[in-house]
């Protein structure tokens, strides 16, 4: 398996930590929004939740590029099994950081890989350790901002990674994508 992918990609995600991933494995990819509704069952799992958000976002996006590999990805924060979203404001930040801390969480990423007319879709679980945190420590996080539009309130890769404790498993797929995982299916995918 080649280290690297020889061909331009598209990263079916406007993340920006998803484009930094591919930028530092030296990927050449353009970006192509899906646009995809969100919504799933609610009985489903937070793997079974992102593994079909990135086969959805995969395939909306194959309509518009079907002649070029496709990477779609969908990640979410899960604690005792539930998905914690993106708080709606910074009361449901606080409330988010409150309920991580001390704790241990989820960070799952469903990915979704589409080429020469084949799919592969996965997931990767990473569990990452809050230390327990102090109201005041709370409050100067979600007052910095870093909070808003991020999954489970918090982003390791600004100011959030002082939050954490521990970390087992893959740390890009905490960032956005199991990057490593990623490209060593997509290149495996192509070969076939």
């Amino acid at each position: 398996m080649a280290l690297r992918i020889d061909r331009k990609v598209v990263l079916a995600s406007a993340s920006p930590s998803r484009k930094m991933l591919l930028e530092q494995a030296g990927v050449d990819f353009e970006v192509v929004v899906s646009g995809v509704d969100e919504i799933v069952p609610p009985e489903f799992t937070p793997a079974q939740t992102v593994e079909t958000l990135a086969q959805r976002k995969g395939e909306a996006v194959l309509a518009l590029r079907p002649e070029m590999p496709i990477i779609a990805a969908d990640s979410v924060v899960s604690i005792d099994g539930l998905i914690l979203g993106k708080p709606a404001d910074d009361q449901a930040a606080k409330a988010t950081l409150r309920r991580l801390s001390g704790r241990t969480h989820q960070l799952i990423t469903g990915v979704c890989l589409l080429a020469a007319g084949k799919r592969e879709v996965f997931h990767m679980s990473t569990q990452v350790t809050f230390y327990p945190l102090t109201e005041a420590e709370i409050d100067e996080y979600v007052a910095m901002g870093e909070s808003r539009g991020r999954a489970g309130a918090y982003g390791i890769e600004g100011i959030g990674v002082v939050l954490v404790q521990s970390i087992q498993g893959d740390y890009p797929n905490i960032v956005g994508l199991p990057v490593a995982e990623t490209l060593r299916r997509l290149g495996k995918l192509l070969e076939a």
